[in-house]
C-alpha cells in the first residue's frame, strides 16, 4: 500500500505557518496606558490626523479579514490552508488591536478633551482612493469563486498580498515609526502602545506578505504572463500614492517621503518576484523599515 504525508513540511507555505505558531501575540496584552496623556496635549489638527490614520489601518484589517476568504476556498494545498487559515486568525487580531485602541484610547481623550465620540467607521475618514483600492481588492478576491483561473490568482495576489499589504501596510508602518516613535517632529505625541501593537503586526505581514510573493513567483514559473502583474500594480499604485499623501499634515515627514518609500516598496517587490533568480526575503526583511 503507498502513501504520503498530508503535509509537504519541506514547503514555505508550511515554514510559514510554523512561524506563525511560534510568534503568536495577544492584542489584549498591548499595554496601551501611556498613550492618553501625550495624546490629550496635543493640538486638534495633530489628533484628527491620527485618528484619520487609525481608522484606515482598522478598516483595512476588517476588509481584508473578510476578503481572503475566497482565496481559503480555492486553496489546493493543505499547507496552504494552513497558512491561510493562520492569516485570517492574524488578520482579525489586528481588527481587534485597533477596535481595542479606539474604545481605550481615542474615547477617553475624547472625553478629556470635550469633543463628541467618534467612530473608526465614519466616511470622513476615508478619501475616494482609499475606498476604490479596497472595492477593487474584494472584487479581485471574490473573482476566484466564479474563476480560479491562473490569471486571476495572479490579480488577487496583486491586489492583496503585493499592494494592499507588501507596499501600502508597509508604508503605514514607516509612517507610524516616523511620526509617533519618538518623533523628531515637536508638535507629534510619542505613542508605545500604538506603536508597540504595530510592531507586532507588521510581524504577522511579514508572513502574509512572503506566502503572496512566493506564490506569485510559483504562479510565473508555472508559465502565468508577469505582464500581468505589471499591469494591476501600476494600475493600483495611484490610489496607494493618494491615501498615503493624506495621513499627516504640515507638522510631519513631508508627504513626499511617503510617496517615495511607497514607490521604492513596489520597486523592490516586483524585482523580487520577477526575477528569476532572486529570492524571497525572509520574514524580518520583508517588512524591516529600513530595507
Amino acid at each position: 500500500m503507498s502513501g504520503q504525508m498530508q503535509i509537504d513540511d519541506r514547503s514555505r507555505s508550511q515554514r510559514y505557518y510554523r512561524h506563525a505558531v511560534e510568534n503568536h501575540w495577544d492584542p489584549h496584552d498591548i499595554d496601551l496606558s501611556a498613550d492618553a496623556g501625550p495624546l490629550s496635549a496635543v493640538d486638534d489638527e495633530v489628533f484628527d490626523q491620527l485618528r484619520l490614520f487609525l481608522a484606515r489601518f482598522g478598516a483595512g484589517e476588517q476588509a481584508v479579514t473578510e476578503d481572503l476568504s475566497p482565496l481559503a476556498v480555492r486553496a489546493d494545498d493543505p499547507a496552504d490552508s494552513m497558512f491561510i487559515t493562520s492569516q485570517l486568525y492574524e488578520e482579525a487580531k489586528h481588527l481587534d488591536f485597533f477596535d481595542r485602541y479606539w474604545r481605550e484610547v481615542i474615547h477617553p481623550v475624547e472625553d478629556a478633551r470635550g469633543v463628541e465620540r467618534s467612530y473608526p467607521t465614519e466616511d470622513r475618514w476615508f478619501n475616494d482612493d482609499y475606498v476604490d483600492l479596497f472595492d477593487r481588492n474584494e472584487q479581485a478576491m471574490h473573482r476566484l469563486l466564479d474563476d480560479d483561473s491562473a490569471e486571476n490568482r495572479v490579480r488577487a495576489f496583486c491586489h492583496y498580498h503585493l499592494t494592499i499589504e507588501g507596499i501600502l501596510a508597509q508604508t503605514g508602518y514607516y509612517i507610524m515609526s516616523a511620526c509617533y516613535d519618538d518623533s523628531e517632529y515637536t508638535r507629534l505625541p510619542t505613542l508605545p502602545g500604538l506603536v508597540a501593537g504595530v510592531t507586532q503586526i507588521r510581524g504577522d505581514e511579514g508572513r502574509h506578505v512572503g506566502f503572496g510573493m512566493t506564490k506569485l513567483k510559483d504562479l510565473l514559473e508555472d508559465g502565468a504572463d508577469p505582464q500581468i502583474i505589471h499591469d494591476t500594480v501600476n494600475e493600483l499604485m495611484p490610489m496607494v500614492h493618494g491615501i498615503v499623501t493624506t495621513v499627516t499634515g504640515d507638522f510631519g515627514p513631508a508627504d513626499s517621503e511617503f510617496v517615495e518609500y511607497a514607490t521604492e516598496k513596489h520597486l523592490q517587490r516586483m524585482q523580487q518576484i520577477t526575477n528569476a533568480t532572486a529570492e524571497i526575503p525572509n520574514v524580518e526583511r520583508l517588512v524591516a523599515l529600513d530595507d
